[in-house]
């Protein structure tokens, strides 16, 4: 068998040896033998390691990473659930790439007050979480103004 050790494992991967037996407590991976008190896993462990890093990047709980493995701990990546979530992903981008060309603009502003630009108060708006809250952002802009 090609075992590697839990230290070498946490080394190659990256990821620390108290993790890596937490990802064994929950079962997203599996040591297969002991050398003395150290776990060994299969070489394909860092595949495994991998994909949960690159599953945690994309958003996914270790729940749901857990569920995209067979019961051989091989990759099950459900492409419609990956679609979605690369939708998603899409979505706060362009969200976080509006809100960054915003703040530029604002840094950048020539107005006095920023509550005199047009732009940051677009901005406010686009903070407030409902429609009467913009409503009476809308009312304190406009009657700093009078």
């Amino acid at each position: 068998m090609n075992l590697i050790d839990i230290g070498v494992l946490a080394k190659a991967s990256g990821v620390a040896t108290s993790t890596l037996r937490y990802y064994e407590e929950i079962g997203l991976i599996k040591s297969v033998a002991r050398n003395g008190l150290r776990r060994q896993y299969h070489r394909d462990t860092l595949v495994q390691l991998a994909l949960i890093s690159l599953g945690k990047s994309a958003g996914f709980s270790l729940e749901e990473i857990g569920s995209m493995f067979d019961k051989d701990r091989k990759p099950n990546l459900p492409r419609p659930t990956l679609s979605e979530r690369a939708d998603e992903l899409d979505r706060q981008a362009r969200k976080l790439k509006t809100l960054s060309n915003m703040l530029r603009h604002v840094a950048e502003c020539p107005a006095p007050s920023h509550l005199e630009c047009f732009k940051f108060q677009k901005l406010l708006r686009a903070a407030c979480p409902t429609e009467a809250a913009r409503d009476v952002l809308r009312q304190a802009v406009i009657g700093s103004d009078a």
